[in-house]
């Protein structure tokens, strides 16, 4: 069961209400919390256990999402069962912006996940009369969908190599912290996401890791030792 938490976001901080006790505010540096803090507006903050659903697939968006902790899985179930992942989303994201009234995917927190939400007729609503918001929120989109293309280059023309080297060099740019990602999804999320069985996605890491182009420090614990020769089997 999700918990609710609510605060109110301003251009120099946010003071979070955790057990009663407000926490010391931290300054807001992403997009969407300056756009939040821009307009005044009030965000809901929901947390949820590990492979809990944040929201369905075809139910209303009427909300947008940020993930202040942990990390975010959006997918589809194919008609045959199988599960297509379309992006995973991690602290400072921002999901569940739609061009429709409804969301195409699913979203499930990964790990012990907490998200900040905000609703999505408010920040429409203060788009259509501030140039800067609206601005944000285009920047935003497009991101979503440079990522949509790139996924579709993945999956359609890519080996399973090439696919497996692609991903670790988004979640080192994304994750790493002193030279060491800790991937929060397991190796089927990963396959999901590259359209790979889970065999697959373990061969192709054993076969790096055998030629010292990553080492593993953990089940999902891995250093990139060469990712010059990563970057080459993405190329």
């Amino acid at each position: 069961m999700a918990q609710m938490l609510t605060q109110t976001f301003n251009t120099q901080a946010i003071n979070t209400q955790i057990g009663g006790k407000i926490a010391p505010a931290h300054p807001v540096s992403d997009q969407f919390g300056a756009i939040t803090g821009h307009v005044g507006l009030v965000a809901t903050e929901f947390s949820y256990r590990k492979d809990e659903e944040i929201y369905g697939e075809d139910e209303p968006a009427e909300y947008v999402y940020q993930v202040v902790s942990g990390a975010v899985r959006t997918y589809k179930l194919l008609s045959d069962g199988r599960r297509q992942i379309g992006a995973f989303h991690l602290a400072g994201d921002v999901f569940g912006l739609e061009s429709g009234t409804s969301h195409r995917l699913a979203a499930e927190a990964i790990i012990d996940t907490t998200v900040r939400l905000v609703k999505r007729g408010s920040l429409e609503k203060a788009a259509g009369t501030d140039v800067q918001v609206a601005r944000k929120l285009w920047a935003m989109t497009a991101g979503e969908l440079r990522h949509a293309e790139d996924h579709m280059l993945l999956l359609g023309r890519k080996t399973a190599m090439e696919r497996v080297a692609t991903f670790l060099l988004e979640m080192d740019r994304r994750l790493a912290v002193a030279g060491m990602m800790a991937l929060p999804m397991c190796r089927r999320d990963i396959g999901d996401y590259l359209g790979l069985t889970l065999e697959t996605v373990s061969r192709a890491l054993s076969q790096l890791h055998a030629q010292g182009i990553l080492g593993f420090s953990g089940a999902r614990q891995i250093v990139l030792r060469n990712r010059q020769r990563l970057h080459n089997l993405d190329a």
